[in-house]
């Protein structure tokens, strides 16, 4: 009788823990980070360029385009052309003048959408260049995303005599707000 009740036990025990281990073995259902792909498989970059200078500061250009179904931010950029870049938006300050800016946060491209890095809008500022950028020369830019990913571009550089923005801070890249309507993509 003794062995009948032990029996009875054990296996009550063992039908208790197969469905405890059961629970444990289900597939729990993946993260967002872990099928999704890195931010920079799914940017690209078109129509970029740089404007043409012989010292001082200069700006990157194009379109960026985020291919997931999630927003995308970029946090940084570097390139070998300058040793100083920063995100810029253009925005309007106290006084009424358009003044370019660090972005805070760097920039969102939306899902399934683009941002535009044009003159007098957002851009790539380049504040201390390394050598002159001549036109018809190409340079290389390095993006890092906010899930530390990156991607790498190269972008020629052209003659550009439009926008004429103020830094703010009182920095003149020496651009012309007026002109950045006339630039070619």
């Amino acid at each position: 009788m003794n062995t009948r009740t032990t029996r009875v036990r054990l296996g009550a025990l063992l039908t208790v823990s197969l469905f405890a281990l059961a629970g444990c073995a289900t597939t729990p259902a993946e993260s967002p980070a872990e099928t999704s792909l890195p931010a920079a498989e799914a940017v690209s970059i078109s129509d970029a360029w740089v404007k043409s200078a012989e010292t001082g500061m200069s700006a990157a250009f194009g379109e960026l385009t985020n291919d997931s179904d999630a927003d995308i931010t970029v946090v940084s950029v570097s390139s070998p052309a300058s040793s100083m870049l920063e995100l810029h938006e253009t925005v309007e300050n106290e006084s009424g003048q358009m003044v370019m800016r660090e972005i805070e946060g760097g920039f969102v491209i939306p899902a399934d959408g683009s941002l535009l890095l044009s003159p007098g809008g957002d851009h790539i500022m380049l504040m201390d260049l390394t050598d002159p950028l001549t036109a018809g020369a190409e340079t290389t830019f390095t993006l890092t995303f906010s899930d530390d990913s990156t991607l790498e571009f190269a972008a020629p550089v052209k003659d550009y005599a439009g926008a004429n923005e103020n830094y703010e801070g009182d920095m003149d890249m020496d651009m012309d707000m007026d002109e950045h309507s006339d630039m070619d993509h």
